[in-house]
């Protein structure tokens, strides 16, 4: 279920990371038949608070708030040698009820502190990767990612990575459409995979060739091909090597790595939208087979095939 969505305000909150949650979840978009949540801003302490860009935000409701909530997003403030005990505590039952927590940025370091990062994966802005695997030993950081989904933590990277890993949860809970209705109003893209590198290394040197946008497009369009590098290098007038590496500096990703994301992704809106049977299904996205498709499926989506249909066919707008 995701109704009842709360944003958790400190003092010197990035409003950027703020207004990620606002936007998502914050708006009334009934009239193109979306979700509409109850959504709130709750803190520590009520009232007016400053933002880190120095203008004040009202948040009209306190801890107690977060009780009803589905989901509780996290957005970035400045890193605290403490947090307050009564969020700790808050989040931690939360969590014990069935709640999700999403945050963003530096966010995760409040997630730290009440100890729901223990055990689990997470990331946050490569900047602050370091100190957080130094200050929580007991999770595993993964600085180069957008966002980890170790349900029912979710952690996002900086800024408009926050985009994606809500952007991700609707997809999750509520089904392809949903996102990519919200997604259209955003003018951002649908869905990007959460293992894709947080910023590239070195900037692309001027090349004459074919754009990688178009060759990405003609990968999309025939996702059920056996691609191999060097017929996309060629595609793409480079050599394969040098394809190879910029596809990476561009994309964060290999181009196998990609294209079984594409693949899965397919998959997924096929099971979401039509009664077609998963061999069927598997052998329309181009991994040939249904065993090939559940291993790939369980590994980026962790269930599943027919799990997934069971939980995310037909209507998802609830």
């Amino acid at each position: 279920m995701l109704k009842n969505v709360v944003a958790v305000v400190l003092e010197e909150v990035h409003p950027f990371e703020l207004g990620v949650a606002c936007e998502v979840f914050g708006l009334d978009r009934s009239e193109q038949e979306l979700p509409v949540y109850d959504f709130a801003l709750a803190s520590d302490r009520p009232g007016e608070l400053r933002t880190h860009a120095g203008f004040s935000v009202n948040v009209p409701h306190g801890a107690e708030r977060l009780a009803e909530a589905d989901l509780v997003v996290l957005a970035a403030t400045g890193i605290r040698e403490s947090y307050p005990p009564v969020l700790i505590e808050a989040l931690r039952a939360a969590v014990e009820r069935g709640a999700r927590v999403l945050s963003i940025c530096s966010g995760t370091f409040l997630l730290g502190a009440a100890g729901l990062l223990d055990g689990r994966r997470c990331t946050t802005h490569w900047r602050q990767a370091t100190e957080l695997a130094e200050r929580f030993p007991l999770t595993r950081v993964e600085p180069e990612v957008l966002y980890v989904d170790e349900d029912p933590v979710i952690t996002a990277a900086g800024t408009a990575a926050g985009i994606d890993a809500c952007l991700h949860l609707v997809r999750k809970v509520q089904g392809v459409e949903v996102a990519r209705g919200i997604a259209r109003r955003m003018v951002v893209a649908p869905h990007r995979e959460g293992g894709q590198a947080q910023y590239v290394t070195r900037p692309l040197a001027s090349v004459e060739c074919t754009s990688f946008g178009s060759v990405l497009d003609w990968m999309r369009q025939e996702l059920e091909r056996d691609w191999t590098v060097d017929a996309l290098a060629a595609r793409a007038h480079m050599a394969p090597r040098t394809f190879a590496r910029r596809f990476r500096q561009e994309t964060g990703s290999t181009p196998l790595r990609w294209l079984i994301g594409q693949r899965v992704l397919l998959a997924r809106r096929l099971l979401e939208e039509t009664g077609e049977p998963v061999e069927a299904v598997a052998a329309q996205v181009g991994f040939g087979n249904a065993a090939a498709l559940r291993h790939h499926f369980g590994r980026l989506v962790g269930t599943t095939p027919q799990a997934y249909r069971r939980a995310f066919g037909g209507e998802r707008v609830g």
